[in-house]
């Protein structure tokens, strides 16, 4: 089951005292996280900790590697542009041209590719 990653604000979480954590005990707070996934606790109306469920867990641990993978891929994509974008620049045409139609120079070895 996947379900959408919905953070909020720490201001707009569940909230429960520290006190409900000992008087309610584990299972009584995890009854709480149960229904929402996630849950503030506070001491005298202040966020001390946030307890989250394994599925919110997991859905931020998701979420954190799509961004990565994006923000990678956005990277490459940025990249490629660069190089494209040398098509564009006026004489472009005619050098690649004069490159295809001279003989290549390898000197006995194999070129393929730039290094980076």
């Amino acid at each position: 089951m996947t379900q959408a990653l919905e953070l909020g604000d720490i201001d707009s979480l569940p909230r429960t005292p520290a006190s409900d954590v000992k008087r309610l005990g584990w299972r009584g707070v995890m009854k709480s996280v149960g229904q929402s996934g996630k849950i503030v606790v506070t001491n005298h109306n202040q966020p001390e900790a946030v307890i989250l469920s394994t599925e919110e867990y997991a859905a931020i641990v998701r979420a954190l590697a799509r961004n990565s993978d994006e923000a990678a891929l956005e990277a490459l994509r940025h990249r490629f542009d660069e190089r494209l974008a040398a098509l564009d620049a006026v004489g472009a045409a005619d050098r690649l041209r004069t490159l295809a139609r001279a003989p290549a120079r390898l000197h006995g070895r194999v070129k393929a590719g730039r290094p980076d």
